[in-house]
């Protein structure tokens, strides 16, 4: 096919919240910048839908904490640039056993980045939380300010419209801002032998050329990357559900977001987390933090994790006031997992050096820190080089080293 005339500065694939993200980053800095996207803007088959995710600063690994602290202010200077809110404050609450190494870790973690935060013994917590949380004995909480929830529809919309903004309202006729393209499934990327840069081709047989290139595709990375790079990523895909539970009548205010009921995680065996009635008033949101290995593009659109271990943890949890009989709605969602849940974002490197980014592998906790991430990936397509913050363990030449990728003390 002869070229089609369309140049960009960035041409960003994928537009979950992370691409989205990316492209309103490198469109508010003047770059003409392109999204493609391989189904419907705003569809449900991939990681970036639904109606809530936690926002929280409780991590063991002590660097994703700055990233996420970095995050809340981009979130709010986002949503001054839009108008309208996708964040909701709460407080955090993170419970475990008292020698528990993951919580002991979060600790220390709190500590070294400053974030202030309270441990609690059960009748302390009981107390904290109008007697509507009850651990175990031998467990204790942790509490934070910085919890919250986060609508993630509206969030990826947010930067799309943002990167819209950003740029001119003539498609055809711009030199910077940005073009949002959907239903236009990348099968290629090829370096320009030329005169550098790339070109993008697509299943509908269009080509782009772009200086830079950024890969955000989720549960589709290792397909993408192994095609584009020959590499492979061991992230695998993993089909999750959200379960949401009714609260018994007359309760339904205690569990509603903006007042004391906090964002939650539970580390035991399974870890299990949830956020105050947002979306669908008198429902709570618990789940199960994980999920069934799966093919992207051969789900098997359930059954979904065990309801046991849910039923008695609510049950035990939440003093007999949250109906523990059975959720009553689901919703399926993917995650993308590395051996060390931690993130990739690196150059692809090989013949296309510092010309492709990829960000992928966030292993079901990375939507909080997308408005960084999106940051952090505009800034190596541009510059090279992210400010401010050390990506080490993020690096994709980990997983030579060690297949299991970052080694942990608290594992």
């Amino acid at each position: 096919m002869e070229y089609s005339g369309e140049e960009f500065d960035v041409i960003v694939v994928g537009a979950g919240v992370m691409g989205s993200s990316t492209a309103y980053q490198t469109a508010k800095r003047g770059h003409k910048t392109l999204l493609l996207e391989q189904f419907d803007f705003l569809h449900h088959r991939g990681s970036s839908h639904g109606e809530s995710r936690t926002i929280r600063a409780t991590y063991p690994e002590d660097y994703y904490t700055p990233l996420v602290l970095e995050s809340y202010k981009l979130w709010q200077q986002a949503e001054s640039e839009i108008g309208y809110n996708v964040y909701f404050k709460a407080n955090q609450l993170d419970m475990a056993p008292a020698n528990d190494k993951v919580l002991l870790a979060v600790v220390e973690s709190c500590r070294k980045n400053s974030v202030a935060f309270s441990v609690m013994n059960r009748d302390q917590l009981h107390q904290e939380f109008s007697g509507l949380v009850m651990i175990p004995e031998d467990w204790v909480g942790v509490v934070t300010e910085h919890g919250g929830v986060i609508k993630p529809t509206k969030a990826v919309s947010m930067f799309q419209t943002l990167a819209l903004q950003n740029g001119a309202v003539l498609r055809d006729n711009m030199e910077n801002g940005a073009v949002l393209r959907d239903n236009m499934e990348v099968m290629g990327v090829e370096r320009d032998g030329v005169r550098g840069g790339v070109w993008v081709s697509t299943a509908k047989g269009e080509r782009f050329w772009g200086k830079k290139c950024v890969v955000t595709v989720g549960a589709w990375t290792t397909k993408l990357v192994k095609t584009v790079g020959g590499i492979e990523l061991p992230i695998q895909p993993l089909e999750t559900t959200v379960c949401y539970w009714r609260i018994k009548e007359g309760h339904e205010g205690a569990f509603a977001i903006g007042g004391d009921f906090p964002t939650f995680a539970s580390y035991g065996n399974p870890y299990i987390y949830g956020t105050p009635s947002l979306e669908y008033p008198g429902l709570i949101k618990v789940a199960v933090n994980g999920g069934y290995p799966c093919d992207p593009d051969k789900r098997p659109w359930g059954p979904g994790n065990p309801l046991a271990p849910l039923k008695e943890w609510i049950e035990g949890t939440f003093s007999g006031v949250v109906d523990s009989g059975g959720p009553v709605a689901t919703q399926l969602c993917m995650y993308s997992m590395t051996p060390d849940e931690d993130f990739v974002i690196d150059f692809l490197g090989g013949e296309f050096g510092k010309d492709v980014v990829v960000g992928g592998g966030f292993s079901g906790h990375g939507f909080k820190m997308s408005p960084v991430v999106g940051r952090i990936l505009a800034d190596l397509a541009l510059t090279g080089e992210a400010e401010g913050v050390e990506l080490k363990q993020f690096r994709i030449a980990r997983f030579q080293e060690n297949p299991k990728g970052n080694a942990k003390d608290f594992l």
